[in-house]
Parts: structure tokens; C-alpha cells; sequence
């Protein structure tokens, strides 16, 4: 998020039609934008549901706020990976997670755009009835997101992981790191019925002593034999030509003057083995990382979108169950500016109160009450549902 920038939150909420619903947009608009701009407002129109009982309205409120919070789950989840995908490069995150195929950032979308197109394109779920029709749609689709995420995700960190397992033993220091990728074949003696060459880590600290003591700490070292091959921050790798009969006894000495012999068998066919396993996995993991994020853009869409469908279904649920029918309320899409948000709060709860003379008497009822989620503990007089997308930030 850079300075200045907009919330990346949207406040989606709903009033009766005053005599007209155009009027109660109106009403709202004027009194957001009297205050220099408390909010970019924008109509979210919804259509006609049928509406079946109220039993049936308020089950399904119940259905959809857990709907809600799994879809938004979903969303979140498919984000976080992309973010542990693009590793390096999370500031792309932003502009790879975009909804609506690609084309809007989640912060600058207008979820009631998105809508509209997505409305005219399922209204047959829509249109039959509000019940457990678009539930059912909207959780199998997502529910099969979330099964392919967790399958794609395994996969990929099986691969990530075998990578930096290999990438860390040619790491590390020198008494534990993997030589294969540093000694020649030119640094040994091989194929020698009598000789054998051992590596060696010498700290630098003790190198001198080395130099003075090596040809001398067994019987039987080949004189002038030793040479550094590698040096990291505190030691030196050399190796030294020694007869094998003399190496316990030399493995021994070198211990006492902190020398230490490596456990090491030049062997070309295991050395060659372990860098073709870890050039095959590098290339396997650059191959999966192209679709991989492909995947997680196009899904992290299709989440999107559905988790916006649920919050226009919970909003149309709620209106009818708080205004009551026919059918009659406005649906109005906020984005608050971030310093005046208690201000926008204070003027919208004066445009609404009068529709919930009894809101402070409700706060304190047990009884549960159709459109009253007390375990958001947040009420107010009018429908109201926020869309965070602050859910897709990325520091």
C-alpha cells in the first residue's frame, strides 16, 4: 500500500427505498460527499430474489454467514500461497492477484460491477429461488478450489522442500557441507593399491601448524602432498597423501591438533547422480512455477467473485428480514476514506437510526433476533456487511 492510497475496504449495506430506491441512493450519496468525500459510493444492485418464508430466510442467514467465512477463507488461502510461490518477488503479489480474470486488483474493483456480469451470467441459479440452490453452487465451486489447492500446494512444496534440502548440504561450513560440487578428481590419488588421499578441514588460525606438522603426524605421509583446495570464512580444506595403513593413526594425531579428517569417498558416479537429481528438480520447479501461479490467478478470481456473490446474497437475506416485504431496499457499495471513517459511521447513523428506534434495547436482548449476528458485535440501524481486502496486503 503506498501513501495516500484508498482502505482497501468496502462497506456493503442497505436502506428501504424511500419513495423510490433511486431516492435512497440519492439520500446517501449527498450525505457522504457534503463532508468532502467521506466515501466512493456506488450503486450494488441485486436482483429480485424470490423470497420463500421467513423460516427459510432466516436458516439461510445462518447457511450464508458460514458460507461467508469459508469462502473468505478460500481467499485468503489462495492469496497467502501466491505470496509463498512468488518467494522473492512479493511485491508482484498485488498485481498477480487480480479478480474478475485478471482485469481489476481486488482494491480498486467495484465488487457491484463484478456482480452485474456475473449476475446476468448465473441468473438461472438466481432466478428459480433463494434457497439452497446458489449455496450449493457457490460452496462446490470454492470447496473444489480449496481440495486442488491443497493438492497443487503439496506438490509443489515436496519439490521446494527436496530443492533446498540438496541446496543446504552445498551449504554450511566446511565441516558439514557437502564437497562433491568443490574437489576435482585431480586433487586425489585414486585407484592406488597402497595410497589414499584424505581431506582435511585446518582452521586458519592453526594453518601454520599445519604446514610444519602434517608430514609428520604418521608414519608413511607422502612429503609435500597437501594443498588448500577451498577456504570458507574460518577454515581451509586441504588434502594430504598418506599410505592406508598409516590413516587411523593420522586421523588420530590430526584430532589433537583440531585437525579434522572428513569422512569422504571421491566417487564421480554419486557426485554426478546428486547434481543431476538437483538440475532435475530445479527444472521440475521453474516447469510447475508458470501454471502453478497461472492456477492460483484464475482461482484466486473465481474465489473472489464468489465470496462477493455470497455477501450480495447475505445483504438481500438480511434487507428482507430487517424491512420486510415486498421487496423494497437499496443495496449501496462503500469504500471508506480511512481518516474520516468514525465520521462516515456518525453521518450514516444519523441518515438510519430512525429505522431502529429500538437498536439499544436490542443490543441488550438475549433473544435472537433475524439479522442481528451479535457475535459480530457490531449493529447497526441499517443492513451492513464489510469486505476486507485488506486480507490481500502484503508487507
Amino acid at each position: 500500500q503506498g501513501k495516500g492510497t484508498k482502505m482497501t475496504e468496502f462497506w456493503l449495506i442497505s436502506a428501504p427505498g424511500e419513495k423510490t430506491c433511486q431516492q435512497t441512493w440519492e439520500k446517501l450519496h449527498a450525505a457522504t460527499t457534503k463532508h468532502n468525500n467521506l466515501s466512493t459510493n456506488s450503486k450494488f444492485n441485486i436482483p429480485d430474489l424470490k423470497v420463500g418464508t421467513l423460516d427459510v430466510l432466516v436458516g439461510l442467514s445462518d447457511e450464508l454467514a458460514k458460507l461467508d467465512a469459508f469462502v473468505e477463507s478460500v481467499v485468503k488461502k489462495v492469496a497467502q500461497y501466491m505470496a509463498d510461490v512468488l518467494e522473492d518477488s512479493k511485491d508482484k503479489v498485488q498485481e498477480n492477484l487480480l479478480a474478475n480474470g485478471g482485469k481489476v486488483h481486488p482494491s480498486q474493483i467495484h465488487p457491484s460491477g463484478l456482480l452485474e456480469q456475473q449476475w446476468q451470467a448465473e441468473h438461472k441459479f438466481y432466478s428459480s429461488s433463494l434457497d439452497t440452490v446458489p449455496f450449493l453452487f457457490v460452496f462446490k465451486g470454492v470447496n473444489q478450489i480449496d481440495n486442488d489447492l491443497k493438492a497443487r500446494a503439496s506438490a509443489y512444496n515436496n519439490l521446494k522442500g527436496n530443492l533446498q534440502n540438496l541446496e543446504r548440504k552445498n551449504a554450511g561450513s566446511l565441516l558439514t557441507r557437502s564437497l562433491a560440487d568443490i574437489v576435482k578428481k585431480e586433487d586425489f590419488v585414486l585407484d592406488s593399491e597402497y595410497l589414499v588421499t584424505l581431506l582435511v578441514i585446518v582452521p586458519k588460525l592453526n594453518y601454520n601448524d599445519w604446514v610444519k606438522q602434517y608430514e609428520t603426524l604418521a608414519e608413511m605421509v607422502v612429503p609435500r602432498s597437501s594443498n588448500v583446495l577451498f577456504e570458507d570464512q574460518d577454515s581451509y580444506l586441504c588434502n594430504v597423501t598418506l599410505f592406508r595403513k598409516a590413516v587411523d593413526d593420522f586421523k588420530h594425531k590430526a584430532r589433537e591438533y583440531k585437525f579434522m579428517v572428513r569422512d569422504f569417498q571421491y566417487n564421480e558416479e554419486e557426485m554426478k547422480a546428486d547434481k543431476e537429481e538437483m538440475n532435475r528438480l530445479s527444472t521440475d520447479k521453474k516447469k510447475q512455477f508458470g501454471p502453478l501461479v497461472r492456477w492460483l490467478k484464475v482461482n484466486f478470481s473465481e474465489a473472489f467473485i464468489a465470496w462477493i456473490h455470497v455477501k450480495a446474497l447475505r445483504v438481500f437475506v438480511e434487507s428482507v428480514l430487517r424491512y420486510g416485504l415486498p421487496v423494497n431496499f437499496q443495496a449501496m457499495l462503500l469504500q471508506p476514506n480511512k481518516k474520516t471513517m468514525k465520521k462516515l459511521r456518525e453521518v450514516l447513523y444519523e441518515l438510519y437510526k430512525h429505522l431502529d428506534s429500538s437498536a439499544a434495547a436490542i443490543i441488550d436482548a438475549t433473544m435472537d433476533i433475524p439479522g442481528l449476528n451479535l457475535s459480530q458485535q457490531e449493529y447497526y440501524p441499517y443492513v451492513y456487511y464489510k469486505i476486507d481486502c485488506n486480507l490481500l496486503e502484503f508487507k
